[in-house]
């Protein structure tokens, strides 16, 4: 991996008088794929929005702290020259324009873009490659496709300004685990391509697979960061985001119930 592509140092985010960041800073490497795991109300989708200076359509500001992509600071940026600067987000929930067709979706990504009419023919050819569907459909209205299909063009949207960092918002969220999965392997050829990755998830398992590296947010605050298979291997983000049962508080547990079964019943 190269240079920090993207750079976040002391952000500091506030709702109004609520403070949503504190503090917050990670690196997104060159080429790499980071994630941001943290349950909801952590601040995930407010670091996104901060980082693509969208914050102010949802009454947020930023208060303090440097964003920086490529050595060039974004925080400073007005939304679509940060596009303009190589950086695309894909917000929660997909949130396609249910009554444009699939093809106009497409197009709506690419007004962002610097690219020429070339570059932007090639960014449809390369979503086209990545999701078939999207060109079997393009005539159809995005309100119509499934949801799984609504995340690709979603996705595929934000790919026409031919991004070198992309910035996804829970892209499994509300996804049958087979289309979470397809969509976990568009991710890996989408970085496998030269893009690198920012994503945000709640589904913690399947953010370790795909990222490098792993912050977790808490509260506003990154409380744990490191690689992702270290943070896959501790006990902590097992417990809390991975759903595994510490095995010797458990049999502990166990134990103490068989040694009092009355008094364990009437705790329960």
């Amino acid at each position: 991996m190269g240079g920090a592509a993207l750079e976040v140092r002391d952000l500091v985010v506030g709702y109004g008088p609520v403070r949503a960041l504190r503090s917050v800073s990670l690196q997104v490497p060159e080429g790499s794929v980071v994630t941001v795991l943290g349950g909801n109300g952590a601040g995930k989708s407010t670091l996104l929005r901060a980082i693509s200076r969208a914050l102010s359509f949802h009454g947020g500001s930023v208060t303090g702290g440097t964003v920086h992509f490529g050595g060039r600071p974004l925080h400073t940026l007005s939304p679509d020259r940060v596009v303009a600067a190589g950086v695309s987000q894909v917000p929660e929930g997909r949130q396609v324009f249910a009554r444009m067709t699939v093809e106009d979706n497409l197009r709506a990504g690419a007004l962002g873009s610097s690219g020429d009419r070339a570059a932007k023919a090639a960014a449809l050819h390369r979503v086209r490659e990545l999701f078939p569907v999207l060109a079997e459909r393009s005539r159809q209205r995005a309100g119509l496709l499934s949801g799984g299909e609504q995340q690709m063009l979603a996705v595929g949207r934000a790919l026409m300004a031919s991004p070198t960092l992309l910035l996804l918002d829970e892209p499994s969220l509300g996804l049958a685990p087979l289309m979470a999965a397809r969509i976990a392997d568009t991710i890996r050829e989408i970085n496998a391509q030269g893009t690198s990755v920012l994503l945000v998830e709640q589904n913690a398992a399947l953010a370790l697979r795909l990222a490098s590296h792993a912050y977790v947010l808490e509260v506003g605050e990154i409380t744990l960061a490191g690689p992702a298979d270290e943070l896959a291997a501790s006990d902590e983000v097992r417990r809390r985001y991975l759903g595994v049962v510490d095995e010797d508080a458990a049999a502990d547990a166990s134990r103490a119930e068989a040694a009092h079964p009355v008094l364990s019943r009437w705790e329960g």
